[in-house]
């Protein structure tokens, strides 16, 4: 987390950059530290240590990850969907692997059925269920 003011970004570089290094990525089916030194990667303990301070440090302020939340929460809108319309898929996979023309998009679907929790059943035209 670096300042409002975005001047103490350096200073946090090494930091993101360890945290970034040996996280698993789906893409490359691995780490990028093993990608580059060829085994897996043992943080030192006081790194992790610093790591844990971080996390609980960040926590510890409920006021402001309230106010996150209510604002996150605001932005969201709720889908009604009925019988019989039309929508279009997401394909998340295509986010995992992009291309430069691959759609993130698949339909048109028609919503067979929307339960009272928000799961829906949709159908393409040639009445193959999804």
């Amino acid at each position: 987390m670096v300042r409002p003011d975005h001047k103490d970004w350096s200073n946090k570089l090494n930091d993101a950059l360890w945290a970034y290094r040996p996280a698993y990525k789906t893409p490359i089916g691995t780490t990028p530290y093993r990608l580059v030194y060829g085994k897996g990667c043992h943080l030192p303990v006081e790194l992790a240590h610093c790591a844990l301070w971080a996390v609980k440090n960040i926590n510890l302020d409920y006021e402001r990850a309230d106010k996150i939340k209510r604002d996150h929460d605001a932005k969201l809108r709720r889908k009604t969907f009925k019988k019989g319309q039309r929508v279009w898929l997401y394909n998340l996979r295509v986010k995992l692997f992009p291309g430069k023309l691959k759609s993130k998009w698949a339909g048109p679907y028609q919503v067979k059925r929307f339960g009272k929790f928000g799961e829906v059943e949709i159908e393409d035209f040639d009445n193959h269920l999804r």
